[in-house]
This record gives C-alpha cells, structure tokens and sequence, in this order.
C-alpha cells in the first residue's frame, strides 16, 4: 500500500530527475523567468525550509534545472584551467605515483597502472600544493607527501568498492570488478603502506600524526555509514559526522600538511585545516546530489548508485523531515525491504525515490549547504596574503560547488 501511494504521488509530480536533467532547455532563462530568487535560496545562512516559497514555481521547474541552472550562473570553473601554474609539480606527482607501484610482482604495477590511468580530479594533492604554497613554502618535500595523500585516497577507494560491490570507478571497471575484490583489498593495502612509508621518509612527525588520525577517521565514517545504511531515521547530524570523517578528514590533513611545510603559526595551520574540512564537506554534499541528478557519463558511475545501496544522503534526508506522510511511509517500506532481504533498491523503486526527492528539492538543498560549506572555506583563509595559491585555492571552492562529475 505504501509503494502504491508512493508511485500515485510520483505520478502527480515532475519527470524523473535523471529525464529532467537530460532534457534541460536554458535553466538560467528559467530561474531568472521563476518568482522565487533561487540565489538567495543557494546562499541562505543556516538552516531553512524551501516549504516557505509558492510550491507552483517548482512545478513550472523541474529541479535538477533550478539546481544546476542557480550554480552556472558564474562562468564554469574547470580545476585544469586554475591548476595550470602547477602542471609540472602536478607531473612530478603522477611520475612519483607510477614509480610507487613498482614491485616484484607484475600484479601490483598492473593494478596502480588501472587505477591512476583512470585519472580523477587529485584535489588532495592540488591542496597539498597550495596550501603550502599559500604558507611560503616551494620545497620538494610537498611532492612527496601530494603523491603519499593521493596513495592513501585511493587505497580507500579501492577498499569502499569492494565493501560497496561497485562495478564501475570513473567510468572504467572498477579494481574488484576487473581483477576480483582480494587482490582490490591487497593492492589496496600496497598503497596505504606505500603512503605511510613516503609519509615515514619525510620525517615530520607532526604531518606524520595529522595522517594517522586522518585513517582513523576515514574508517570510522566509513564503518558508521555502513552501520546506517537503509536507516530512514538517520539524523543530520549523524550524516554530517559521516560526511566529515570519511571526506573531510583527508582533505583537512592534506590541506594542513602543506601549513605545516610552511611553517606558519598554529593559528594560520588550523584556519587552512579547516579549510580543507570545510572543502570536503562541500565536495561530499555535492557528489550526494549529482547522485540524483548526474548522468552515467558525467559521474563515471551509474546514477543513483549511493541509493541503491541504501545510503541515505541529505538529498534524502532532507526529504524524509518535509514530505508526506504517504510518501515517506512509501520510501520507509521500501529502505526496510532491501535491509531486510539484503538486496540492493532496485531501478523501479529508485526512480520511485527519486522522484519525490525531486518533488520536495532535496538536491537544491543540498547544493545550497554545498554553497554554505564552500564560502565557509573561503573565509578561513581570508587573513592570508593575497597570492596566486591563495586565489587559486578560492577558485577551487567555486569549482567543488559547480562541478558537474
């Protein structure tokens, strides 16, 4: 009964988000035509409810339009263009990336050579760079621990797919996909000992230290997330805290290692920590919402995979505070279904779920505390000297809000 409500409401409501955002026809022409001043909405203070503004503008605009329309409203920031002045250190890191996965057993190489083939964005190494940058200093010991914190971001990447069972990592088959999930978790934990071991050989205990309890939180978030899947009565809180230890963490660390390489003041070091958290909890927060409104190829993963497996982000969240009772009775019998049979949420009951995220603007709130997140970033680092690491790193917040991948 309460999956018949559920699709009777979706019935009623707007195209599925994923049709929605693939059949976009000049959202910025829309939001500008719309009552609602959605730039406000994206960089509102605190907390807030859309509930407040007339609910027929959202019918007239399907949401994945006013949320991606309201963030490219500013020229798209492209992390290759704001990164260019550290393409060589950028190519060192990649060569010393390579060299580190050099072993006996021709399994290893062969494994690293898929994994950083495939690219991804290397923001914690770009943070390494810049921070220290942004700090004074221009030495070498920063290409070392950008490559150490790329070997531990992605060792954990290769142990969540395995924990996760995804098949596809930035649009290529994924580790446990291609070579099976034992040899994932052992190449995995080649790379976290690799990691540790260039971290060893700088010698700075302090960055050493800031590291290890990076892990230790990553792993916590990662065992708390697990713990909550399928939990429709996750609170926000508790999602944050997930979100901060298995995201923020590691960009709070790297972006800090780099002030420690500066040798800054303990006031300036914890304004670029926090930083980097406050970086990463606006880059989590997108990638929850492009969960519900990226397409396959943008995402490098198929849509709605967090929801299949039963994660439920503030999309959701947010969601299940300001819907129905019908719809929310729907999306609780679907969550405790799938935990009960160990299954993941099938496509049908996906798009169901979906659906009514996109009716209540789940993604639009999430983006807007992304935006939150991001100026909160920018506001750290505000005392610095102006420099080009410094706008650089100010550039880099606009580019985590807008990214479409």
């Amino acid at each position: 009964m309460q999956r018949a409500t559920l699709q009777r409401c979706a019935a009623a409501g707007t195209a599925s988000p994923r049709a929605a955002f693939e059949a976009r026809l000049s959202p910025v022409t829309r939001v500008k035509r719309s009552s609602v001043n959605l730039f406000q909405l994206l960089n509102f203070p605190g907390d807030f409810s859309i509930g407040c503004f007339d609910s027929s503008v959202f019918h007239r605009l399907d949401s994945a339009n006013l949320a991606r329309g309201a963030r490219h409203l500013k020229p798209v920031v492209e992390l290759d263009s704001i990164t260019s002045f550290l393409e060589d250190d950028l190519r060192r890191v990649e060569q010393l990336l390579r060299e580190g996965v050099r072993s006996a057993d021709t399994l290893i190489p062969e494994v690293g050579e898929h994994t950083f083939a495939s690219g991804g964005k290397r923001i914690r190494p770009v943070l390494v760079l810049l921070t220290a940058r942004l700090c004074g200093y221009r030495g070498l010991r920063a290409l070392q621990i950008a490559a150490a914190v790329e070997y531990l971001h992605s060792a954990s990447l290769l142990h969540d797919d395995v924990v996760d069972g995804a098949s596809e990592r930035r649009g290529r088959p994924s580790v446990n996909a291609q070579f099976g999930e034992r040899l994932a978790i052992l190449v995995g934990d080649f790379m976290y000992a690799r990691g540790c071991q260039m971290l060893v050989e700088d010698g700075s205990i302090d960055i050493l230290s800031i590291y290890a309890e990076a892990l230790r939180q990553m792993t916590e978030g990662e065992v708390l997330q697990l713990s909550k899947c399928f939990d429709p009565d996750v609170t926000e809180s508790v999602y944050l805290d997930v979100i901060g230890r298995k995201t923020a963490s590691l960009l709070g660390a790297a972006a800090e290692s780099g002030a420690i390489l500066g040798g800054v003041t303990r006031a300036e070091r914890r304004n670029v920590r926090e930083y980097g958290w406050e970086l990463g909890l606006a880059f989590q927060l997108v990638d929850d919402a492009l969960d519900y409104v990226g397409t396959g190829a943008e995402l490098g993963k198929p849509p709605l995979q967090d929801l299949s497996e039963g994660k439920v982000t503030l999309p959701l969240l947010s969601v299940l505070k300001r819907c129905s009772v019908g719809e929310r009775e729907g999306i609780v019998s679907i969550l405790k279904s799938c935990s009960r049979e160990g299954s993941r949420v099938d496509p049908s009951q996906a798009s169901q779920v979906a659906e009514c995220v996109a009716r209540h603007q789940g993604v639009e709130i999430t983006f807007a505390r992304a935006s939150q997140r991001a100026a909160e970033a920018r506001a750290r680092i505000e005392s610095f000297v102006d420099s080009q690491a410094k706008q650089t790193l100010l550039d880099l917040t606009e580019f985590v809000v807008q990214r479409n991948r």
